[in-house]
C-alpha cells in the first residue's frame, strides 16, 4: 500500500511560508495541507483563501485544503480559485452536505469529508459515492502539536472496510499527531494519506522527518 505524507502547513514558519512549502517539497512531500479554521467552527484562526492563492505558484504539489468553517457554501468557489486541488469539509458545517460534495466537484476539485472524533462513520457512508478522501481526525481540530487519540483506530479501520467494499479510489487520510510512533497504528487500520504537522516542520531536517515516516509508510502491513 502506497501512503503518501502531506505535511500540514500549519506547523510551519509563518514568516517565511513560501520557503516552506518549496522546503518540504523538496524534501519529499505529496501533498500540501492546508488548515483553514474560522475562529468558529473550531477555536483558532489561521488563513483564508489569498493566502493559498499567493503559495500556489510556489510548488506544484497537490493542496489539500481541510475547511474547518461553517457555513461553509459560499467560500467553496473562493477556495477552489485559489488553487485548491482537493477541498474538503466537515459533516457538520453546512446543512447539505450531498449538496456541497456536488458543488466542489463541479468547481473542478476532488471532494472530501472530515469525521472529527465524534463524529460516526455514518455520516460519510451514505455520499461515498461522491467523495474522492475521507479524513479521520485523531485529533480535536483546532489547534496543532496534540496528542494521538488511538481509539479513532476503529472508526479508521471501519472505514477501510467500507472504501473497499465500495470499489472506488478514496484516499482514507487521518490528521492529528502523526508521528514516526503513531504512524504504524493509523496504517495498519487502513490510513494511506498522513497529515504530519510538527512532525515534519518542528524538525531541522525537513527531508529527514518525511523519510522517518516513509519507511513505516512503505512497510507492507498485510494489506
Amino acid at each position: 500500500m502506497a501512503v503518501r505524507i502531506a505535511p500540514s502547513l500549519l506547523a510551519a514558519d509563518f514568516t517565511r511560508l513560501g520557503d516552506e512549502v518549496r522546503a518540504v517539497a523538496a524534501a519529499g512531500a505529496d501533498w500540501l495541507h492546508l488548515d483553514v479554521m474560522d475562529g468558529h467552527f473550531v477555536p483558532n484562526i489561521s488563513f483564508g483563501p489569498a493566502v493559498i492563492k499567493a503559495l500556489r505558484p510556489v510548488a506544484s504539489l497537490p493542496f489539500d485544503v481541510h475547511l474547518m468553517i461553517a457555513p461553509v457554501d459560499a467560500y467553496l468557489e473562493a477556495f477552489a480559485a485559489a488553487g485548491a486541488d482537493h477541498i474538503a469539509l466537515h459533516p457538520e458545517a453546512g446543512p447539505h452536505l450531498h449538496r456541497s460534495l456536488q458543488a466542489i466537484a463541479a468547481l473542478g476539485c476532488k471532494p472530501g469529508v472530515v469525521l472529527n472524533p465524534a463524529t460516526p462513520i455514518e455520516s460519510v457512508l451514505t455520499v461515498l459515492d461522491l467523495v474522492d478522501l475521507v479524513c479521520v481526525m485523531t485529533v480535536n481540530p483546532g489547534f496543532g502539536g496534540q496528542a494521538f487519540l488511538p481509539g479513532q483506530m476503529a472508526k479508521l479501520a471501519a472505514l477501510r472496510r467500507a472504501i473497499d467494499v465500495s470499489g472506488r479510489a478514496i484516499a482514507l487520510q487521518v490528521d492529528g499527531g502523526i508521528t514516526a510512533a503513531t504512524a504504524p497504528l493509523a496504517i495498519a487500520a487502513g490510513a494511506d494519506v498522513l497529515v504530519a504537522g510538527t512532525a515534519v516542520f518542528a524538525k531541522p531536517d525537513y527531508a529527514a522527518a518525511i523519510a522517518a515516516l516513509r519507511p513505516v509508510a512503505s512497510a507492507d502491513l498485510g494489506r
